[in-house]
């Protein structure tokens, strides 16, 4: 997520601003000191359950059991695996079609709200960022009880028709929605590179007679394709990792993914299959491990790239007129209304009614009982507890953290800046389903650790890395807003590099801090996969909580459950709007 706090903290397709200044004075041994200290720290943390997952993907059984062996059984049973060759395929399907359907469709959007005198801009840039916002598990449900075969859409359809013209239990019904719900992610990226460009090219092409799509294909195409091949990078890698939209739709038709294929593994034979979980996980590791490299590659490239467009070029909006304004309001309208208004009326209405599908009258059957029956579950209120404490609490201690890593690299462009760059992006190749189970392995294989697991100090711990990329990406741009010349003015006083950045840095950008929090609060509402193997008595969240609910078939509950969510979310992006979060550079 590049969503930032206040100020103008990134360039055009993503990546921190750079200065080009002259270098402060060489760093004491306190700082370098404190630098080593935190990239140890950190790559403890990071590295310590991806060791342990290869390590047990080497074993004939759990890591715990004396027969556990040294050998490639687990790795001889998964590739000779029919189904995992299938599984790994249909990943790969759906992650190529989410890509062909998100990057079109969101570099569009890009280009309707930047470069075009649209309406309702301002409020179309946060609009279209919602679906970014909700997790997959609950957009999932949304689209189930709206568009499923007994969704009210579905349902009023059939009585018209006679049949239902779609079919979401597939995996072109899941490719779809995938890809409609992962619009936001690529129109941020190429959003943020179309604001930057000039318009001179553009207005030459419009004076010469082009029409304003052979300008967008011919001139502002070209511009930003940079930032399009990253947003499709970054969105192949979601592919491989999403987690929820093919558990609630794949799984009731059998379509299987690598993450729902190792989530199956779970009890294959009756007891922890650990081993053939420990492989599936590597080898999705191996797999977007290369997709995380060529982003940092591309992100370089973009970087030098978007110098072309220059300093101080004028920007100004092509002009729609009437038609063309009737035209590009209507493909924004439908997108919303198919990736936002649709899942979350159905989950709204679906949360109201305690009887749902066919013949059923919703006026009738309008009741408070779904919410009035999580109160009086006590691991359900446990779980909205835990979520808000996860989240707000959970965030601050993660901010603090994020910006104590973030100021270990501050302006440092040695080899130690790019040894912390790569763990810190580490994270980012893993799914979170994989982040909590090998965060539960590590707790129960360091015997000092076990105490943690069935607390929400180790769940958090496993947030902690998950947010880690998109927090610190946060903190970094935050910090790039400090003018160089303040801090080189401190050091050439005699101030110590701590001394600056306490007195100058901090202060500075406590607004920005303030912004990062929220934002780093929404992405722990938003997680789900994470607490699917740390979920213990006393450590319930909503999204692990939704799922277990899912193999019971009380939907009424998490309908309940999923409305929840979404106002705790809506809050949570409302207060980051007041805090001066920004969508934009």
């Amino acid at each position: 997520m590049t969503l930032q706090a206040e100020g103008r903290i990134e360039s055009a397709a993503g990546h921190n601003v750079s200065y080009s200044t002259p270098s402060p004075p060489p760093l004491s041994g306190n700082a370098s000191a404190y630098r080593v200290s935190v990239i140890g720290l950190l790559a403890l943390v990071v590295l310590s359950p991806v060791g342990l997952i290869v390590y047990q993907s080497f074993l004939s059984g759990p890591f715990f059991s004396p027969r556990a062996k040294i050998g490639l059984d687990a790795y001889s049973y998964v590739f000779t695996d029919p189904a995992f060759y299938k599984a790994l395929g249909t990943t790969t399907l759906f992650a190529v079609g989410m890509v062909a359907i998100a990057v079109p469709l969101g570099g569009l959007l890009a280009f309707l709200i930047t470069r075009t005198d649209i309406k309702f801009k301002r409020s179309l840039e946060i609009l279209v960022l919602v679906p970014m916002f909700i997790s997959s598990i609950v957009l999932a449900f949304g689209y189930t009880v709206s568009v499923g075969p007994m969704g009210f859409v579905s349902l009023a359809l059939r009585n018209v028709l006679g049949f239902v013209p779609w079919n979401i239990y597939s995996l072109s019904g899941m490719i779809v929605i995938a890809g409609l719900s992962h619009v936001p992610h690529v129109y941020l990226y190429v959003s943020a590179a179309m604001r930057n460009l000039p318009s001179d090219l553009e207005e030459a092409a419009r004076t010469s007679g082009a029409s304003i799509w052979q300008v967008s294909r011919d001139v502002t195409l070209p511009l930003v394709l940079p930032a399009l091949i990253f947003a499709a990078a970054l969105n192949l890698l979601l592919g491989f990792e999403i987690f929820g939209i093919p558990l609630i739709l794949g799984d009731p038709s059998g379509v299987m993914v690598l993450t729902t294929y190792m989530y199956k593994l779970t009890t294959l034979f009756g007891a922890p299959t650990y081993q053939l979980m420990a492989v599936v996980a590597v080898v999705l590791m191996l797999i977007t491990l290369p997709l995380v490299w060529m982003q940092r590659r591309l992100l370089r490239n973009a970087r030098r790239y978007a110098a072309l467009g220059g300093k101080g070029s004028r920007v100004s909006t092509l002009k729609l007129g009437r038609s063309g304004q009737i035209f590009a309001l209507s493909i924004i309208g439908v997108w919303l209304f198919v990736s936002v208004v649709l899942p979350i009326s159905g989950i709204t209405i679906r949360a109201f009614v305690d009887a749902w599908g066919e013949g059923v009258n919703l006026l009738e059957r309008l009741t408070f009982a779904n919410f009035e029956q999580i109160l009086g579950v006590p691991s359900l209120v446990r779980g909205i507890i835990n979520t808000l404490l996860l989240a707000v609490i959970g965030g601050a201690i993660a901010v603090g953290i994020y910006l104590a890593v973030g100021l270990a690299g501050h302006r440092n462009h040695g080899l130690s800046n790019t040894v912390l760059d790569y763990i810190v992006l580490l994270p980012r190749a893993l799914p979170g389903l994989v982040i909590g189970l090998a965060f539960m392995w590590l707790f129960l294989f360091v015997p000092f650790l076990t105490p943690l697991r069935l607390t929400l100090a180790g769940l958090f711990i496993a947030y902690l890395v998950v947010g880690l990329s998109y927090g610190l990406r946060l903190l970094q741009g935050t910090l790039l807003q400090v003018s160089p010349e303040l801090e080189e003015s401190a050091r050439t006083t005699g101030a110590t590099i701590g001394r600056t950045w306490r007195d100058i840095v901090i202060p500075i950008v406590r607004p920005g801090i303030a912004g990062s929090w929220v934002l780093i609060m929404i992405i722990f509402l938003r997680e789900y996969a994470t607490g699917v193997y740390l979920m213990s008595a006393g450590t319930e969240v909503i999204g692990s909580l939704m799922i277990s609910l899912l193999s019971a078939g009380a939907m009424n509950t998490i309908a309940a459950l999923a409305l929840i969510s979404i106002i705790l979310t809506g809050a949570g992006l409302t207060l980051a709007l007041r805090l001066g979060a920004r969508i934009h550079d």
